[in-house]
């Protein structure tokens, strides 16, 4: 009989606690090979595999996340851009995507190709090439969870960087702000009823951030100043656990203590009132598009000039402090400890929206 592990708590829904990581998957991870580099840790995007010559291989995987209800480009196109944000936070391009599509039976011969006409464009968008994979359909399978998939980015082996790498000084850098994610997803699900609440305005404004929720051209964008001593020290997509989530898993997995303006994170007037009228706090709630990166402090400036040139909202919202000082948020001048927040607050809300709309 396998060892049991510690007493923990599986969360309702959505990805393990750290506790749950630390317990049961890290002590288990087959056999040691010495051209890995980085392997599994928690809030750490990719695993780096030396590849010989001075280049390395970043890799990382997720679900094929497909919701056939917004339209099989926009649900394709978040798809692969899942996939290639967590390998581009590397700070390497995205080069190679492999993916495992487990369809329901319902899919038609019509939203096959749909389907894979957009991931093949977003593929030749982002620049990688789609090399192995598999295709079927299968019951006992439905969206949006209709299989997995893989993207590996190559360069060179001084130019990586993990979520493990920020230090001691450097600044905290946040792109878009808050529930990027979550503001996205409910804007295409649920344009009428924010409409309606909300305003038109405020609706058009949700539905347009769903092409905001991808940091590829954030993480290319910064890496251009340099990494490591030269720039960027690490870098993290804020998904599930949202802003909130993210800080604090990039602080735990380079073992640094943090400090965070929470009014220095920017809340769009469009997923603050999404957040309102569905139940979630922004900064706690899924937020793929919110790139977390940490730099020089001297070249913080650099890298806010570069993202702003390339049209990309961003600021500066505190910096890396030594470990023992803690992991900690500033809310109107009052300081206290920043927390994960376990359970993100976007399924559970995303679930009730989707039950009252079937009334």
């Amino acid at each position: 009989m396998a060892e049991q592990a510690p007493g923990y708590q599986l969360p309702e829904v959505g990805k393990i606690s750290p506790d749950v990581f630390e317990q049961v998957i890290k002590p288990r991870l087959g056999r040691h090979r010495p051209e890995v580099l980085v392997g599994p840790q928690h809030g750490v995007d990719v695993g780096i595999i030396d590849i010989g010559g001075g280049r390395v291989m970043a890799v990382t995987t997720d679900p094929f996340f497909i919701v056939p209800q917004y339209g099989w480009e926009r649900a394709a196109w978040f798809a692969v851009h899942i996939l290639a944000s967590d390998a581009a936070t590397s700070g390497l391009p995205p080069t190679y995507f492999v993916v495992d599509l487990n369809l329901p039976r319902s899919i038609t011969r019509e939203g096959l190709e749909a389907l894979w006409y957009a991931v093949d464009a977003t593929c030749k968008e982002i620049g990688m090439a789609i090399v192995t994979g598999h295709t079927a359909r299968y019951d006992g399978t439905d969206y949006p969870m209709v299989g997995g998939a893989m993207v590996m980015a190559v360069g060179e082996r001084d130019r990586y960087v993990t979520p493990a790498m920020a230090r001691v000084g450097d600044a905290v850098i946040v792109t878009k702000g808050a529930a990027v994610e979550a503001t996205g997803l409910f804007g295409v699900t649920f344009p009428d009823r924010i409409a309606a609440a909300c305003g038109q305005e405020i609706a058009r404004e949700a539905e347009a951030t769903f092409y905001q929720m991808s940091v590829v051209k954030d993480a290319m964008t910064a890496v251009e100043v340099g990494v490591r001593d030269d720039g960027v020290t690490a870098m993290h997509d804020a998904t599930e656990g949202g802003v909130w989530g993210g800080l604090y898993e990039i602080a735990v997995a380079s073992g640094v203590g943090m400090v965070v303006e929470q009014n220095a994170i920017v809340v769009s007037p469009a997923a603050r009132a999404v957040c309102d009228l569905f139940g979630m706090n922004p900064y706690a709630a899924i937020s793929e598009g919110t790139l977390i990166i940490t730099c020089r402090p001297e070249k913080a400036a650099a890298v806010l000039a570069r993202l702003e040139d390339a049209g990309i909202a961003a600021s500066q919202v505190g910096e890396i402090t030594p470990p023992e000082e803690g992991i900690r948020l500033v809310r109107d001048g009052r300081e206290e400890p920043l927390e994960h927040p376990r359970v993100d607050p976007f399924w559970d809300a995303f679930a009730r929206a989707l039950a009252e709309e079937a009334g």
